[in-house]
């Protein structure tokens, strides 16, 4: 990242401390009692309780975590128990309970939860922005500053956007209330996050013309499409920009060259394959577009520090350990 946009990242930057604001620390208490009750009944084995709302869910874990490896979607994280590192780049973020992760575009992240146990596990409730409702809520709210593209932040999480997140999660029980209130719910959320510190970043979603959702919509056709064939000429044309200028935004937005994101996907969604499903290192590698298993043996070796056989052989023996 330019060193311009560290001082303007760092010009954004929280003190973490709680004091200032009055009941957070009750809210972050009052939250956690409820996403913990919803689910410590419905987590799966990679400790993610889904929820009947598109795009929220929880996270548990209960020791803390190997590296994990993201191309993440834009969201929000409220953190309701222990703490977890983030990284994206040479940037690196560490937060606890009462704090948000904050992320406006499809970066790859390097995660790691660093704060949990059996008895106190980590807990945060996770939302992916809606642009959709960004945009709608943006053309009614009118014209407000738009920050620089510093996708990853880290902050208290302001009262408002906890009061609403505590009103949603306590409807998730309540299907006939949450078929009624929970879209008007999930819109007020968006409307705190974007009235709150980091909205302008947040914004940029919302406004179609935008560098930022022209490179979202070549994202979601690499997203759509990773283990095809990549023509740059297409996505240059889907994000209406000549490729010179597709080239340059999609590095400046995503960190990565188009290549590189999809290589990134294919890698990931390998690894899921081979831990979730069982998936053959050979049948994983041609499921998602090698054609050579030793490439992807290469390129696996690179990207998670070991090859795919012990990686994942010491991926499982970590997840039995951490099993309650």
């Amino acid at each position: 990242m330019r060193e311009d946009m560290k001082e303007i990242a760092r010009s954004y930057e929280d003190p973490h401390t709680e004091a200032d604001i009055p009941g957070h620390g009750e809210l972050t208490e009052a939250l956690l009692r409820v996403a913990r009750q919803y689910a410590d009944a419905r987590f799966n084995g990679e400790g993610v309780a889904s929820t009947p709302i598109n795009g929220m869910f929880i996270l548990r874990e209960t020791a803390p975590s190997p590296l994990q490896y993201a191309i993440t979607k834009p969201l929000v994280a409220l953190v309701l128990q222990g703490g977890k590192r983030v990284s994206m780049g040479s940037r690196s973020f560490t937060f606890g309970a009462g704090e948000s992760l904050l992320i406006t575009m499809d970066v790859p992240t390097v995660s790691q939860v660093t704060a949990a146990s059996a008895a106190a596990p980590y807990y945060s409730l996770v939302m992916e922005l809606d642009a959709a409702v960004i945009t709608e809520l943006v053309g009614e709210m009118g014209e407000s500053p738009i920050l620089p593209d510093i996708p990853v932040r880290v902050s208290r999480t302001e009262e408002e956007v906890a009061e609403a997140a505590l009103r949603l999660l306590k409807l998730l029980d309540r299907p006939q209330s949450l078929a009624v209130l929970g879209r008007q719910l999930v819109r007020e959320l968006h409307y705190w996050l974007l009235s709150g510190r980091h909205g302008g970043a947040i914004r940029v979603l919302g406004v179609s013309d935008s560098h930022s959702r022209r490179i979202a919509r070549a994202v979601e056709m690499i997203r759509a499409g990773y283990a095809q064939s990549l023509r740059i000429e297409t996505l240059a044309k889907v994000a209406g920009m000549s490729l010179s200028v597709f080239h340059t935004h999609f590095r400046n937005i995503t960190t990565l060259t188009p290549l590189q994101f999809q290589k990134q996907l294919r890698l990931l969604e390998a690894r899921r394959r081979m831990l979730a499903e069982g998936a053959a290192i050979g049948v994983a590698a041609h499921g998602v577009g090698y054609e050579s298993v030793t490439q992807f043996t290469r390129e696996y070796a690179r990207m998670f520090g070991q090859p795919p056989a012990r990686n994942i052989r010491e991926m499982r023996t970590l997840a039995q350990s951490a099993t309650p």
